[in-house]
């Protein structure tokens, strides 16, 4: 439970924070998470990203088009299911999630010195472990902005 406790005011900070660096960064939190998912896995459907992010396909739809708006996104075909198109990334939104991502690891680097490489791989260990356990939560509804 102290997990728990630690875990909402800890994502909400760092989703605050994000929305604060958003006009420089030029990405919402949600065009970041759509852009950061597709640099780590390669293309995707939206129904895949929706899935992986646990968030409505509506919402990582509009996330999406955003993207594809500002030319982070593009739509090509997928091989596999001719109605479900994949999403991958422009060469435009690789350059802005690496930006962005090379800000948010400076920042993460302030964290502390006396953190050694177990005490991250416990960590991730456990809320790996507690997300597990929310496997079977279907995802409904669509999430603030």
């Amino acid at each position: 439970m102290e997990v728990f406790a630690l875990i909402g005011p800890l994502y909400r900070r760092a989703q605050r924070k994000i929305e604060q660096d958003a006009p420089a960064q030029g990405l919402s939190v949600g065009v970041r998470a759509v852009l950061d998912l597709l640099r780590e896995h390669g293309p995707m459907t939206v129904p895949q990203m929706g899935r992986a992010q646990s968030l409505s396909r509506q919402f990582v739809q509009r996330m999406v088009n955003d993207a594809a708006a500002r030319g982070f996104v593009e739509t090509i075909p997928n091989p596999t299911h001719q109605r479900s198109s994949l999403i991958r990334l422009t060469d435009d939104g690789l350059a802005a999630i690496t930006a962005v991502t090379a800000r948010e690891h400076a920042l993460l680097r302030q964290v502390g010195d006396d953190l050694t490489d177990a005490d991250v791989a416990a960590c991730t260990r456990v809320l790996s472990r507690m997300l597990e356990l929310f496997d079977d939560v279907e995802v409904t509804g669509t999430p603030p902005r």
